[in-house]
């Protein structure tokens, strides 16, 4: 079967069922699985789908569940590297924290640190932080960014956000991607929320990523930051079970397996 018809079958049935695994592609179209993969990379690269574990989604499929369901999923791998990315940290620092539920898990650890200065696109975690303070005298700040609110993500986000984090500096930016590989480095299904974790990334002295196992070797739409430009990647043991991780490991300054 030449290249342009398969590509056409699993745009088939992307536009069919919105998901579809490679063993679904590779048995509808009888070809291998690595055949299917090295189609998807290339129909990914062309802007017509979102590679996925084990498949591929149409871009106007739903890039992620809501929050409540992402804050129940890996709850256990999330908080581990939540208070590992805290033992980094040290009071008095100003931090940057993009939207995520890896993120919203972190902001429930932070509460041990003080003289600290929180800044974050996020409604969720800018409560988080601001509850946390609730009759504590920890010194702690936080500061929402202005922005467009985006209900989905229940965060800002716009050129007016991405300006405002241009006037301002941290000592570390906690991100956490949709995707995080080897080559493309730190990636978002949205090209706004890539705007702000790219310009976070830009106004911090260290940039740390936060992700779970379920993101690593995983590529998304956007990159914001490049594997050379990641100072530290914090992810879960279930990572050493993945191929993507040695490569990962290459390529970034440091990779924490917790």
């Amino acid at each position: 079967m030449l290249q342009e018809e398969r590509f056409l079958r699993i745009r088939s049935l992307l536009a069919t069922f919105s998901r579809v695994s490679v063993e679904r592609i590779a048995t509808d179209l009888d070809v291998s699985r690595e055949t299917v993969r090295r189609d998807l990379v290339q129909l990914e690269e062309l802007g017509e789908l979102r590679r996925v574990h084990g498949g591929a989604v149409a871009l106007d499929a739903a890039p992620e569940p809501p929050m409540a369901v992402r804050l129940a999923a890996r709850q256990k791998e999330k908080r581990a590297i939540a208070k590992a990315a805290v033992a980094l940290l040290r009071p008095g620092q100003t931090l940057f924290l993009d939207t995520g539920s890896t993120n919203a898990i972190l902001a429930e650890e932070l509460g041990s640190l003080s003289g600290m200065v929180f800044i974050t696109n996020s409604l969720t975690i800018a409560l988080k932080l601001a509850q946390l303070q609730e009759g504590r005298d920890a010194g702690n700040r936080t500061l929402l960014l202005g922005g467009e609110i985006d209900a989905k993500t229940q965060a800002t986000h716009g050129a007016d956000t991405v300006h405002e984090i241009h006037r301002l500096r941290a000592d570390v930016a906690l991100l956490s991607p949709v995707g995080l590989h080897a080559r493309q480095g730190a990636m978002s299904f949205e090209h706004h929320e890539a705007a702000i974790a790219r310009a976070m990334a830009a106004q911090a002295q260290q940039v740390v990523i936060l992700a779970d196992h379920s993101k690593i070797g995983q590529t998304s739409r956007v990159a914001y930051a490049r594997p050379a430009d990641i100072d530290i990647v914090i992810t879960d043991a279930k990572a050493r079970e993945l191929p993507g991780l040695a490569p990962l490991r290459k390529a970034c300054q440091q990779v924490m397996v917790v």
